[in-house]
């Protein structure tokens, strides 16, 4: 129940963020961006959850880790919708859910690979808390600035 808490949390929260520094001023891309850093470096903490000797520490960890991703993907949906004109933004959600869910279906093949051949969650874990930055980083070379993009009819 908590986990589910934390998500709600995360999305209400993540979305209060960006919409608060955009109306102090800040321009829209630059607010997105500066959440987005805050919520990749967050989530580096889920490195920790490898270490949790107490079910407490565990659910806490997972529970901060999934708030933090919720926060991150309402600022990742809301940067398409930002991006693109409304007749767009569905199918270029529906793209990024496709390539989504390709690459959740690479990702359980390597895990299984990894977990075979290391018996060790460590390598997982690694790459799941450096996975937020490496995205941000890759965001910020194909979106340096930001500005609306012409669909054609």
């Amino acid at each position: 129940m908590l986990i589910y808490l934390a998500t709600t949390v995360g999305s209400i929260g993540g979305g209060y963020l960006s919409s608060w520094l955009i109306r102090k001023g800040w321009p829209v891309l630059k607010a997105r961006k500066t959440v987005l850093i805050i919520f990749a470096f967050l989530e580096v903490s889920i490195i920790l959850a490898q270490f949790a000797t107490e079910a407490w520490m565990a659910v806490a960890l997972i529970s901060l880790a999934v708030a933090v991703h919720q926060a991150w993907a309402t600022n990742i949906f809301t940067t398409a919708s930002d991006m693109f004109p409304k007749r767009g933004v569905a199918s270029i959600v529906g793209l990024g859910g496709f390539a989504g869910a390709l690459g959740a279906m690479l990702l359980l093949k390597v895990t299984g690979y990894v977990l075979s051949h290391t018996g060790s969650f460590a390598i997982l874990f690694i790459v799941a808390s450096s996975a937020y930055v490496t995205s941000l980083l890759i965001i910020h070379l194909l979106v340096p600035k930001l500005e609306m993009a012409k669909i054609r009819s």
